[in-house]
Formats: C-alpha cells, structure tokens, sequence
C-alpha cells in the first residue's frame, strides 16, 4: 500500500466528513443537466469530489442542528410563498392602470450566525417580487426592494413576512443556544444548576414560611 503523506491523509479525511455535501452537489448537477440518470448523477459526484477536494472551503464554525420536520415546514411555505409571489408579479405586470410602487425595505434581523443571515436573505431574493439590495451583517439588516409595496402590504407587512421567514429558518436549522440568543426558545439550563422550568429551585438553607394549623 502506498504511503499517504500528511497533505493526503488531511484532504481525504475533508472528503469523507463533508459527503452530505458531495451528494447535494450530485443532485444539483442532475438539475443543471435537467437529465435524471444514474450517468448524470455519477459524474455530478465525481465533479463534487473534485470540488472538495481540490478547492476546500474555510469551516464556518457554526453548530447547527436540523430539524426535520421544521425543515419540510420551511420548504413547504417557501414553495408556497413563490406560487402566490409569481402570480402577484404576473398580475402586477399584465393589469392596466398606473404603475405599482416599489420602494426598498429595511428589515432588521434577530442576532443569529451569519449563516443563517445569508440564508434569509437568499431565501427572500428568490421569491419574485423582492430583491435584497443590500446587507449589513454589523446591524443584521436586510434592506429589500419590493416591486408592489401596495400589494404587498406596505413595508411593516414586508418586515412582518421577512421576520417570519428568518424565524422558519432558525427553527429548522439553529441550535438552541441561537434560538434562545434569538428570542425563539428559553435559554439552556447549565446541568447542576438546580433550576427548574419555573425558575430557579428554592434553596435549602432558605428560610421556609411558618405553617399555619
């Protein structure tokens, strides 16, 4: 057997823990050729090797936990979002009358990794109707350009919708410490702290109140 020097052994051992994306990487080649074979997916894995393996991406150093099931919800109204989005833009474009008023949003954001900023504000980009022009990963703002304000609901709705998207996402892909940062989960109680849901446990040493007969 040959002898695998230390670059080898590291850049095998990056290929073997990042397989999860090694296989997105294959289905998405399947989309791009829009051919749905096992050719096409075999060489979509070769081609997602070759892309670990030889252009490795820095660790992003977030824990995540997915949440399968907020994970289905997440896809589910998103997919929904972009039917009724499609036909606003449509009916927007076809309807006569004056021009729709467009304008751009400021959306601020929960405190949460940037992962998952990005994946906001992808999410809303690909919605038709909306496109974000901007984002500020210091303020965790998201500043939108709406096509339809009117038929959108005006900017509050915008941010309302926005927030709730944000909101679907960390609570398919956060982890509870983020969620609890965030405002969506009670903070982790540390083990042997002696706390409760309710609070924190009455202490032993403390005072008890007088029994009454």
């Amino acid at each position: 057997m040959p002898h695998l020097t230390p670059t080898r052994r590291n850049r095998l051992r990056r290929v073997a823990a990042q397989w999860p994306s090694v296989l997105l990487l294959g289905v998405l080649w399947m989309a791009l050729w829009g051919s749905i074979t096992w050719g096409t997916f075999l060489a979509g894995l070769l081609a997602g090797l070759v892309v670990v393996a030889l252009l490795p991406l820095p660790p992003v150093g977030v824990r995540a936990a997915l949440r399968p099931w907020r994970a289905v919800i997440l896809g589910a109204r998103f997919a929904a979002d972009l039917v009724v989005a499609s036909f606003q833009v449509a009916w927007t474009a076809l309807r006569p009358g004056t021009s729709p008023r467009g304008g751009v949003v400021a959306v601020p954001l929960r405190p949460a990794p940037d992962v998952f900023f990005a994946m906001t504000a992808e999410l809303s980009s690909l919605v038709p109707g909306s496109l974000v022009v901007e984002a500020d990963t210091r303020t965790a703002t998201l500043y939108l350009h709406v096509l339809d304000l009117d038929a959108a609901g005006g900017p509050d709705a915008v941010r309302e919708q926005t927030l709730h998207l944000e909101e679907r996402v960390l609570r398919a892909f956060a982890s509870r410490a983020d969620l609890a940062r965030a405002g969506l989960a009670a903070p982790p109680v540390p083990a042997g702290s002696g706390e409760t849901v309710s609070g924190q446990a009455p202490s032993p040493d403390a005072p008890r109140p007088e029994e009454r007969p």
